[in-house]
């Protein structure tokens, strides 16, 4: 369902020109609905309302945004329509965690060495990972919107993480500041919020950083239950297999 920006929203942005803003720049705004602290929006050129399909140049700033940001803890995600984007409006999210995640140097396997494309296996939500040293980032940002596009054409929904982390064999520090994993879930389509569950299953959920809805949740919630809502929404292990064959094929071309 095609949803856009409410309209105080839309308000607000047709006088952001005034403000300094000129057409063909990316847009930060707050989130007034923040999961984490410094919750913002990257809204590129928003008058031209694109739909909520990733771009190069959007993944690529979210990816330089991250490398930039001294906080090592800045992380940048994107919800697909069907994977909890909660307006059909091109945004990607960014927020700070004071936490270092499991998924910063979880386990995977190479598909494609030479563009550093491998699948996360040694986390609980199954996905394909790309790695970067901070280099070329006009081709890393090229084949991951190569995945997304093929996703999108396949109706499959997704949500990606852009995050520092190593990969197994990195000779340095697992803290270092200049390598970047960005990992995509495809994923089974959800609209609208699960109430039975304690969390929605998006990017940070996927990621292993679980906002929960209730005290009652908070204090109950088990790794087990929480990995067992995360996985209902995984895709099934043949579906996955073979869109690992086909998303090899078509980024080898």
């Amino acid at each position: 369902q095609s949803q856009e920006f409410p309209p105080q929203t839309q308000m607000e942005l047709q006088t952001v020109e005034d403000r300094g803003w000129k057409p063909g720049s990316t847009l930060l705004v707050i989130n007034v609905s923040p999961l984490e602290y410094g919750h913002i929006l990257f809204i590129p050129d928003p008058a031209l309302c694109l739909p909520q399909i990733l771009t190069q140049d959007l993944i690529q700033l979210g990816i330089e945004s991250v490398l930039l940001s001294a906080h090592r803890g800045f992380r940048v995600g994107f919800n697909s329509l069907g994977g909890f984007a909660s307006v059909n409006h091109l945004h990607l999210h960014g927020f700070y965690l004071d936490h270092e995640l499991f998924i910063e140097s979880a386990h995977s396997e190479p598909l494609c060495l030479d563009i550093n494309f491998h699948l996360l296996s040694g986390f609980p939500a199954r996905g394909f990972l790309f790695y970067s040293d901070g280099r070329d980032l006009e081709t890393v940002a090229k084949n991951i919107c190569k995945a997304t596009n093929y996703l999108v054409t396949k109706d499959i929904a997704h949500n990606v993480f852009v995050t520092r982390g190593i990969l197994a064999g990195d000779k340095i520090d697992s803290r270092s500041s200049a390598r970047i994993r960005i990992i995509i879930w495809p994923r089974k389509s959800c609209f609208g919020a699960k109430e039975e569950s304690a969390f929605n299953v998006a990017l940070c959920e996927l990621s292993g950083h679980l906002p929960i809805k209730t005290v009652e949740d908070f204090h109950s919630i088990t790794e087990a239950s929480a990995i067992a809502i995360i996985q209902k929404y995984l895709l099934p292990d043949v579906e996955f297999s073979q869109l690992t064959s086909q998303l090899i094929a078509l980024l080898t071309i």
